[in-house]
């Protein structure tokens, strides 16, 4: 039995640990070849060795999102390798815990140059071997808090903000180029972002209170949700968001 994504090109960027690494892994195991991309060489590398491991096809870049020349680079390496891309998905990213008035003008520009001008530049640049191929699916990883508001979280908050309605923007100027444009907004996900909020009971009962499952999730169960927008099951769907969040915003 055919994999979900077989024979699709997939880039998945911050694929060394987390959520991107589970991406990457699970669309290997359903048939795609990968391209993975990290800042940290040594865990980008990790699981390119463990897909090619498993009888798997995956491809190493180093690089960082936040880069237009490096995202050039990435994107005409990936296409001199493989031919095309089918897949993109727009994981990177990072986190920042303050409010309004305790971020600097620095902390601020770090978190927007990756995680928004990075999911920006990968659609960028990626949309045009899409074109030349025929069509391809891109899912950028959002987050709940696109899409409401939580304490000490600004600069965060306003960039997934940003990814969430940039995803819908590209969708729309795409779709007559046969390309989908999706965004996923996890909510409490365990990984090592949450690892020292998670590690400590008060701190898993403050931000659990209003995920109705009572439970973080997996990284594999947002990955789930990735393989459907990047796969052609998803045919029908573009401009949409997917919340994975265990409740979270029913309340």
């Amino acid at each position: 039995m055919a994999g979900r994504v077989e024979g699709k090109i997939a880039f998945v960027t911050g694929g060394g640990a987390g959520m991107g690494k589970e991406h990457a892994l699970l669309m290997a195991e359903e048939g795609a070849t990968l391209i993975v991309s990290d800042v940290n060489e040594t865990e980008g590398r990790q699981t390119v060795e463990e897909i090619n491991g498993k009888g798997g096809q995956a491809l190493f870049i180093k690089f960082d999102v936040a880069s237009e020349a490096e995202w050039q680079g990435a994107v005409e390496q990936a296409v001199t390798t493989f031919g095309r891309v089918d897949i993109l998905v727009n994981n990177a990213g990072i986190l920042a815990m303050n409010s309004v008035d305790k971020t600097s003008a620095d902390e601020l520009d770090r978190v927007l140059d990756v995680n928004v001008k990075g999911v920006f530049y990968g659609c960028k640049h990626i949309l045009p071997a899409m074109q030349k191929a025929g069509g391809g699916s891109i899912v950028n990883i959002s987050s709940i808090y696109g899409m409401i508001g939580a304490p000490v979280a600004a600069a965060y908050q306003a960039s997934k903000g940003a990814v969430r309605i940039l995803t819908k923007s590209v969708a729309v100027d795409y779709a007559p180029h046969n390309i989908r444009v999706n965004s996923v907004h996890p909510g409490v996900i365990r990984t090592n972002m949450t690892k020292g909020i998670l590690e400590n009971a008060a701190g898993t009962e403050a931000i659990l209170a209003t995920t109705i499952l009572r439970r973080p999730a997996e990284p594999r169960e947002v990955s789930y949700a990735v393989l459907f927008l990047a796969s052609d099951e998803a045919s029908y769907v573009t401009g949409a968001e997917l919340v994975v969040d265990g409740g979270y915003t029913t309340m």
